[in-house]
């Protein structure tokens, strides 16, 4: 155990584990903490925008070992079951966490980055370093940190973040089914008070994966009842679930899920992933965006230990490209989300795309960036 890596990370899920490997690969030392162990499943739509496949080559990941889907259409609907579809400018592909998350682990391993399954309790800044205490009381210091530890966390609370003093409307929820479904399709679809993604992964596997206000879903006291009163009204998901037969125990929840602005960089921490900014779930791009932002971390962060870069440069620096390439989508995707959740401007919106088809593909792109290079 190296009590003093060049970098540390807090968290393991797709930007933790993709920094570490970058970083791993250029030679650093590296020491990643999460709180859970492998494989597992996470809530999520688990559809990647074709964008970062030229970076997962450039670090040597064949994501086609693990046989994903290819998608290339979409379908959107509102509550009447309404609909329209596009092909996606760039494409994408699925693939469930369990598989995806697991594989980098064994990749960040693999390239040297030692990974503890332990939780993260405290992070101190002093004197040009930084402290980690864990859970059991083992101390690590590191030149840098990185915060991959999620859209929301204790640690969170323990640096004061802005946003995290807010009660948050939103729940998610997950799970994966077994029906017919086309591999090469993502749909959603509006409900009253949220929407849904459609999807297949790996092993003929369909994810559904749900965004509602908790009020919406805490007047129907279950996520049976919900499904059957509030996500079957629209057509179109009453079809799907009809044919769908659930494979987990029961569906995933995660609660308080907040799109509130967050700052890229805290206590000289730089923030990654859902950590640094969230962009809504019906935009498709949360994945690529972690993986997009694990990279520009990654390249600053050896800039600095390479010396050609002081830290407020890093800071700044990192923060400057954070908002260049995902504050534009962020901003979009809350525009999209409010007109979605307003069945008035969502049925107003459904027409002006049947009129103007190649507005759909338009929007589209507004939310995804360009291949990552």
């Amino acid at each position: 155990m190296n009590p003093n890596p060049q970098i540390a990370i807090i968290g393991g899920g797709l930007a933790g584990l993709t920094a570490a490997i970058h970083l791993c690969k250029a030679g650093k030392s590296v020491v990643l903490f999460e709180k859970n162990t492998y494989p597992k499943h996470k809530v999520c739509g688990e559809f990647i925008s074709n964008e970062v496949l030229p970076y997962f080559e450039e670090l040597g990941l064949n994501i086609e070992s693990l046989q994903p889907t290819h998608i290339h259409k979409t379908l959107i609907s509102i509550i009447s079951g309404k609909s329209i579809s596009a092909n996606l400018p760039l494409g994408g592909f699925g693939i469930s966490r369990f598989k995806l998350d697991n594989y980098l682990y064994e990749k960040a391993i693999e390239s040297g980055c030692q990974i503890i399954n332990q939780q993260v309790n405290e992070i101190d800044f002093s004197d040009d370093l930084f402290t980690i205490q864990t859970e059991n009381n083992k101390t690590f210091q590191a030149k840098v940190v990185l915060g991959a530890f999620g859209k929301r966390s204790n640690l969170d609370i323990k640096l004061l973040r802005n946003f995290i003093q807010k009660k948050s409307p939103w729940l998610a929820v997950k799970a994966h089914y077994k029906g017919d479904f086309p591999n090469d399709l993502v749909e959603l679809h509006n409900f009253d008070g949220g929407y849904c993604g459609v999807s297949k992964v790996e092993d003929d596997i369909i994810n559904i994966c749900y965004l509602t206000k908790f009020e919406s879903f805490k007047k129907e006291k279950d996520i049976s009842n919900f499904q059957i009163n509030v996500l079957n009204k629209n057509p179109k998901l009453k079809a799907i679930f009809d044919n769908s037969e659930l494979l987990f125990e029961k569906p995933l929840t995660i609660s308080q899920v907040s799109f509130e602005s967050k700052k890229q960089v805290e206590n000289h921490i730089l923030m990654l992933g859902d950590t640094a900014g969230l962009i809504h779930p019906l935009c498709g791009n949360g994945m690529a965006m972690a993986i997009h932002s694990a990279k520009i971390a990654s390249e600053f962060t050896l800039d600095f230990l390479n010396g050609k870069i002081n830290r407020s440069e890093l800071e700044m620096n990192y923060a400057k490209q954070w908002n260049f390439n995902f504050k534009s989508r962020i901003q979009m995707g809350k525009i999209l989300s409010k007109l979605l959740l307003n069945p008035f401007l969502s049925n107003m919106m459904m027409k002006w795309l049947i009129i103007f088809p190649k507005s759909l593909p338009f929007l589209i792109q507004k939310t995804h960036g360009k291949p990552i290079q």
